[in-house]
């Protein structure tokens, strides 16, 4: 059965804050994800994606957090392997809303960005906050 590849950003700021979106059409609290395009290794589309979903392209450190298979539903069948990684930022803006940009379905949706205290206290819609509680062991102690 095939699998749909998919990267997931967790994007950082202070190693204390991540970054989440919300839009209409959503189910609810979300991070910046996308297909894996053929030919792109999971670092370039993730580099891709945070750009067109948030319009950040000054990006820090990346790290690969976890690789799974996720099934969203099984009849049909629709499985992704998600591709995770912990990416961090300099951003000086608490909020902002992006016109999503690139060749997707979600080209021209608008994005509210706001970042979130770790550990996240709110549930992410499609499983995306599966590997949240490994930002905490990355964490810079101060």
């Amino acid at each position: 059965m095939p699998c749909v590849p998919k990267v997931c950003a967790y994007i950082t700021r202070n190693g204390r804050e991540l970054l989440t979106f919300e839009a209409d059409g959503h189910d609810g609290l979300q991070v910046p994800k996308g297909t894996i395009e053929p030919g792109e290794s999971p670092r370039e589309a993730l580099r891709r994606e945070v750009a067109e979903e948030s319009g950040l392209t000054e990006l820090g450190s990346i790290t690969r957090l976890a690789e799974d298979v996720w099934v969203r539903r099984l009849s049909p069948p629709k499985l992704y392997r998600r591709h995770f990684f912990r990416v961090s930022v300099e951003e000086d803006r608490d909020a902002w809303t992006h016109v999503v940009t690139g060749e997707g379905e979600e080209r021209g949706m608008e994005f509210e960005y706001a970042w979130r205290e770790l550990p996240a206290s709110r549930e992410f819609a499609l499983s995306l906050d599966d590997y949240v509680d490994r930002l905490e062991s990355t964490v810079p102690r101060q």
